[in-house]
């Protein structure tokens, strides 16, 4: 029997010709990657012999949304979902040329927020309270760069709430910048910055943030999530003790999701196979993630056929369709981790 007929139900839609297919995923070793392998091997399955798939090392950023409608790979992984809402929707400062043809495959939930934690001696209560810290401020995040969405978030949260970055860099304030968020909390945590402004707060680094001395997380106010909200990002909430020493619950940025995106003019088959694919086949890669707690997990497990299906931009109408002829599809349970 092959890999095509033995999941539970609809066959798999076959490939009938060699295909050569590129992913773009992240830096190497983390959850976009992984994502981009899963799916290129279950594709590859279901393709005949002399197909090809490469996966480009990327940021996971703006870059994703870039070398899908260059036409530099096929498809690319994004997060936060909301960039690629408000990139399409052309309503806030990410821009691209031709951004009304990026399309969805699908979405692998990640629950997840940009947050705003502070040491406690600075005696801050809100984000504007940081524009007369002045030189006080130590602050690490990553850089807005025009790739890195986590650095463009930060930025237009500190502006939007009135602690504009170049005038706290004016009032002496310095900044650390890192492309990725485990050497910034790790600066943190350690006493080296007084200010973080991350995400990927499942990680168990983010549970050790306190360690070293009270910490408080700071909430985005109206006007900023007014702001946010008008670029088609909207805020969400951090459970009172999920982040260590939150004893309520906190109001910030979404930064939930990842992104699987592709242009408008991605073959049917293809895009109808991936999205088979990743309703069919998802316990190849949920089965990964199950030694962490489903609210702590960098992907949400068990992923759910109607999320997968759910997109903040344009699905692409072949994918679309797939999902609504599969339902709550039971997945195949051939796995090659248990």
């Amino acid at each position: 029997m092959s890999r095509a007929d033995e999941a539970d139900g609809a066959a798999a839609p076959l490939i009938d010709r060699p295909v050569t297919l590129t992913f773009q995923g992240d830096w190497g070793q983390a959850n976009m990657h992984r994502i981009c392998g899963w799916l290129a091997q279950e594709i590859g399955d279901r393709c005949p012999p002399g197909s090809r798939f490469g996966i480009w090392s990327g940021r996971g950023g703006a870059d994703a949304f870039a070398a899908v409608l260059d036409g530099a790979v096929d498809i690319a992984i994004a997060t936060p979902t909301a960039a690629g809402a408000m990139l399409v929707a052309g309503s806030g400062p990410l821009t691209m040329p031709d951004a009304g043809r990026l399309r969805a495959l699908g979405t692998l939930p990640q629950r997840d927020r940009l947050v705003v934690c502070a040491d406690a001696a600075l005696g801050l209560a809100q984000i504007g309270d940081l524009a007369a810290a002045g030189a006080r401020l130590r602050i690490a995040t990553s850089p807005d760069d025009g790739v890195n969405l986590i650095g463009l978030a930060a930025h237009q949260l500190l502006k939007a709430s009135g602690a504009d970055p170049a005038g706290l860099a004016a009032a002496g304030a310095t900044f650390s910048y890192h492309e990725r968020p485990f050497t910034a909390i790790a600066e943190f945590a350690r006493g080296e910055a007084n200010v973080l402004i991350h995400e990927a707060i499942m990680m168990p680094a983010w549970q050790r943030v306190a360690d070293a001395r009270p910490v408080v997380y700071l909430p985005i106010g109206p006007a900023a999530a007014a702001t946010f909200a008008a670029w088609d990002w909207p805020s969400a909430v951090v459970p009172a003790g999920y982040l260590p020493g939150l004893d309520r619950d906190l109001t910030t940025l979404e930064f939930s999701d990842f992104l699987v995106a592709c242009r408008d003019d991605l073959p049917d088959d293809i895009a109808r196979l991936a999205a088979w694919c990743m309703v069919a086949t998802r316990r190849a890669l949920e089965v990964q993630y199950q030694h962490f707690p489903s609210d702590r997990s960098p992907v949400t497990h068990p992923l759910d056929p109607a999320a997968i299906a759910t997109t903040l931009i344009p699905p692409h109408p072949a994918a679309a369709k797939t999902y609504a002829e599969l339902g709550d599809f039971t997945a195949s349970d051939a796995l090659i981790w248990v």
